[in-house]
């Protein structure tokens, strides 16, 4: 057995990916505690994903991408009604997670990859989202509020995610990462 001293240890620790993580992840969690508003929380948080995919990596934002559902539960953003729908919404922040960094590996163009991976990142997570929570819902309440959680988990998942994208792509020009 290998003795691994505090020094080694810490010598191995990125201290700007950690701060940066911290930072975003922290915002992440305490978000949908302040804002219960989709149209705002929602583009933040996709933005927050998409900064820590591109500035700490795929792990950090896959673990990231598990948060903010939970904590929008327990802070009111999500109605008390949806808690069976957040682990498909996890789901569907790790599949626009995963689609935009492979789209964006594979592809020759950075811009072209970053925005072709945001699209179809977003299409994905909302198609999964609404075909997901379409059919949880229609099992668990009733009729006119299953209608009305399928349109929140609908389109505007797929505007946050591409407005998430836009906010993302700013801060990465400004921090010269594209």
């Amino acid at each position: 057995m290998t003795n691994i001293t505090e020094e080694e240890i810490l010598g191995k620790v990125n201290v700007q990916s950690l701060t940066q993580f911290i930072a975003l992840a922290g915002v992440a969690l305490f978000l949908p505690f302040f804002i219960h508003l989709q149209w705002i929380s929602g583009p933040i948080i996709n933005a927050i994903l998409i900064l820590i995919l591109f500035l700490v990596g795929i792990r950090s934002a896959l673990v990231v991408a598990l948060v903010p559902s939970l904590v929008a539960l327990a802070g009111g953003l999500l109605p008390a009604i949806l808690a069976p729908a957040v682990p498909f919404i996890m789901i569907s922040n790790a599949i626009f997670i995963l689609s935009l960094d492979r789209i964006y590996d594979w592809s020759k163009n950075m811009n072209r990859g970053y925005w072709l991976g945001v699209l179809i990142g977003a299409f994905l997570k909302f198609v999964f989202l609404y075909v997901s929570v379409s059919w949880i819902t229609k099992l668990l309440i009733k009729q006119e509020l299953a209608v009305k959680v399928a349109q929140m988990m609908s389109w505007p998942q797929f505007a946050t995610a591409v407005m998430g994208g836009m906010i993302a792509w700013i801060i990465l020009k400004w921090l010269k990462r594209f």
